[in-house]
């Protein structure tokens, strides 16, 4: 079975070397070489990584992924593209799918959908449903406190109830649009139905996430 993790992983760092160190993303505030660099310290620096989810470290993290971002930017996207130093359990076949497959998807869709003119990638249909399998984990994380409950469906009808609620809203589109709406992309091509008082109160709770 192909890796989505790894699938992402080159992906990305070809399209880092396509467009260089200075080009958008859909992470506020970073060009490619500051999401390169944050990409960087994950792996390899977990003393620095937590400042990414816990407000009291962010000072400490954004210091050193200053610092990592001063690299060559062909040593950083080497870096990326190697994997996860010898040392880290992430190199580890089902960790590193669990933890890392959704992450490159988002990091890379996050550089293409910066780019002028962006179209949507035909996935092929294993890595959908590598995203489908991994997708009602974080949502259920991401929706968590969601004033509606929510519903993703697929487009050929697979559904998954990832929050409950007295009035639901339903989030329909391929498993990567699932997914990036999921993570507070708004370049996303998820359509979403329900009563328009849930949709608006849904859509008012996350937006800007």
């Amino acid at each position: 079975m192909p890796s989505l993790a790894k699938t992402e992983r080159a992906a990305l760092c070809d399209l880092f070397l396509l467009v260089g160190p200075d080009a958008a993303t859909l992470c506020e505030g970073w060009r490619t070489r500051d999401l390169a660099a944050h990409l960087v310290i994950r792996e390899g620096r977990p003393d620095a990584a937590g400042g990414v989810v816990v407000g009291a470290l962010a000072g400490y993290t954004k210091k050193v992924q200053d610092k990592a971002a001063l690299r060559s930017f062909v040593d950083l996207v080497k870096t990326i593209r190697t994997g996860p130093p010898f040392w880290n359990p992430m190199r580890i076949g089902p960790l590193a799918e669990a933890v890392n497959g959704l992450e490159f998807l988002i990091h890379h869709e996050d550089v293409r959908r910066a780019q002028p003119e962006w179209v949507p990638r035909q996935l092929d249909d294993w890595e959908q449903d590598a995203i489908w399998d991994r997708l009602p984990a974080i949502a259920k994380l991401n929706y968590r406190s969601s004033p509606v409950g929510v519903v993703l469906r697929r487009p050929e009808g697979a559904t998954a109830t990832v929050r409950s609620g007295a009035s639901t809203v339903t989030l329909t589109g391929a498993p990567v649009e699932l997914a990036l709406q999921a993570y507070g992309r708004a370049a996303n091509r998820t359509r979403i139905d329900g009563d328009a008082q849930d949709v608006a109160v849904f859509l008012a709770h996350t937006t800007g996430r």
